[in-house]
């Protein structure tokens, strides 16, 4: 929350709110209040990119809240997110497949903005979950996150986890308001578990980049991975490729390389993803 010392703002006495008023918004924007408000009501059509950065500005916003704030106002700068097309196919390029099936030393996993896991590589299914024997729906890491009754034991650090998870899924609200299978899993996520229906009401974006991720796994127990996010381009759910990796000769790294000498079949991946060449 942006205060009014945040923007050089003098304290006012007998304050109603803790945050930046309407009024007070609108002025250091440059905008009349009375244009602010349909702004933040969704009837201001088409903003300019100037009142979007100044905003951006005024709010102090990071890159990822910037770029949902554009996915909002549905300007040339944000995604295009009204057009048919722009609904999900989880469509995957055969070639992607392969590539996921070729790393064997880190868990990866091709993902989509709602979070469906695509392919996956025998690291990721040993590590993480049982992706082949799993339910098309369940699938996704948002389910797994908030639905999956063993979550809080498979991820040490779910509350970070389910912090970034919800902002993920906000961003992806942003750019693909006409996503129904979005809004089911909104929906599915939002009545099955109170604190994602907390969270959601927060408003937080997220993208996902990089940072720590912690596991346990039943053969190897607590690891502490790195993750980093590749987005893939020429994907219409903007697709990406996460590597979970540990430091060469490390004790993690030795970890891994245990469950990988406990693996049967290292080539398992998604067979429900329509394929491209």
């Amino acid at each position: 929350m942006v205060t009014p010392q945040d923007v050089g703002l003098p304290p006012t006495p007998r304050r109603r709110v803790g945050g930046l008023r309407r009024e007070e918004v609108a002025e250091i924007v440059g905008l009349s209040t009375d244009y602010y408000v349909r702004l933040e009501q969704g009837r201001a059509l088409h903003p300019s990119d100037g009142v979007l950065d100044a905003l951006s500005r005024a709010l102090l916003l990071g890159p990822a809240e910037r770029m949902h704030l554009y996915n909002l106002a549905q300007t040339p700068t944000g995604t295009p997110n009204n057009s048919p097309q722009h609904h999900h196919r989880n469509t995957l390029r055969s070639s992607l497949r392969h590539a996921v099936c070729g790393i064997h030393d880190a868990p990866a996993m091709i993902m989509n903005d709602r979070s469906d896991v695509l392919a996956w590589n025998g690291l990721a299914t040993a590590l993480i979950a049982d992706f082949p024997k799993l339910p098309p729906t369940q699938r996704n890491m948002a389910w797994q996150i908030f639905l999956n009754p063993h979550a809080h034991e498979i991820h040490p650090d779910w509350n970070d986890a389910a912090r970034t998870t919800v902002g993920i899924l906000r961003m992806a609200a942003g750019r693909h308001p006409r996503d129904t299978a979005l809004k089911h899993l909104i929906g599915e996520l939002t009545v099955g578990n109170p604190t994602f229906a907390k969270l959601w009401s927060t408003q937080h974006v997220h993208e996902k980049t990089h940072g720590p991720k912690k596991f346990n796994n039943r053969i190897i127990g607590q690891i502490s991975l790195d993750y980093e996010t590749f987005h893939i381009p020429a994907s219409d759910d903007h697709q990406v490729l996460v590597i979970y990796t540990a430091a060469p000769h490390s004790p993690e790294q030795d970890l891994l390389n245990r469950l990988t000498a406990t693996m049967s079949d290292k080539q398992e991946i998604s067979a429900d993803a329509s394929t491209t060449s």
